[in-house]
């Protein structure tokens, strides 16, 4: 026998609603699209490198080749940036001005080279970016040289990706000689070492006819004053387009004593 509700008077009954089953328990419905917002920071951070990357080009312009290539570069180190330090986090804002627009003017000190090789080339500055600039270039070719696996890695990576004419050695700086085949126009090295001790690297491949470009910082003279204590050299600055350093052009050095 059927008991009646509070009353007296028979409960009363209700239809499933959409969602539930004949049981009046919830089924689940069809799983929703996961939409991932980019942070507000994130969007900040976009914001300013367009704005940085506009002055940096105004600083040393480029083909529309190269800025595709540049930016499939940045894009490519900012992912990476997050899993291997690459730059300075404190410098990301400034990526193009910092980093892009430094490397770029090297090439109009050696408008003529066409074969590069950097030493220590760490996240690419400025081995891929003047890979991305010398691609297309008959018998171009540019020698990264690196120690650390990682961010040899990487350079691959970007090279790969940028479609650059680019070689990357995972060794120690020192072994590039041994590693580089074939003349080299040019050679550059960017926040790896004191003046004295990156003439030392480099001085082999300026004893077969390459130029040697090192950007340096406001120290410079100091530097200068060091090296000048192992090697002779006849040095010559050019002043930075994106700071307050200095570019030094070696064609040549022989060591002291």
């Amino acid at each position: 026998m059927k008991q009646r509700g509070p009353g007296g008077e028979r409960p009363l009954s209700r239809r499933p609603t959409a969602g539930e089953g004949a049981g009046g328990h919830a089924e689940p419905g069809p799983p929703r699209p996961k939409i991932e917002k980019a942070s507000a920071n994130d969007r900040s951070l976009d914001a300013i490198i367009a704005a940085d990357k506009v002055a940096a080009l105004k600083l040393a312009p480029v083909s529309h080749e190269t800025e595709v290539r540049l930016d499939r570069y940045i894009a490519l180190l900012r992912e990476w940036q997050s899993k291997t330090n690459l730059v300075a986090p404190s410098t990301l804002p400034n990526l193009w001005t910092r980093h892009i627009a430094d490397s770029l003017q090297l090439v109009d000190l050696a408008p003529t080279a066409r074969r590069w090789a950097d030493l220590g080339s760490g996240g690419g500055f400025p081995g891929v970016v003047l890979a991305c600039v010398m691609a297309g270039k008959p018998g171009a070719s540019v020698h990264l040289v690196e120690r650390i696996a990682k961010k040899a890695a990487f350079l691959r990576e970007a090279i790969r990706v940028t479609t650059s004419p680019g070689v990357v050695h995972l060794a120690e700086i020192g072994d590039n000689v041994d590693r580089i085949t074939g003349p080299v126009d040019c050679v550059t090295a960017r926040a790896l070492a004191p003046l004295h001790q990156l003439i030392g690297f480099a001085e082999p491949l300026m004893r077969q006819g390459a130029k040697a470009l090192f950007p340096k910082g406001q120290d410079v003279e100091a530097e200068l004053t060091e090296a000048t204590k192992y090697w002779n050299i006849q040095p010559k600055l050019h002043p930075s387009r994106t700071g307050d350093g200095w570019i030094v052009e070696l064609t040549s050095a022989e060591r002291r004593g």
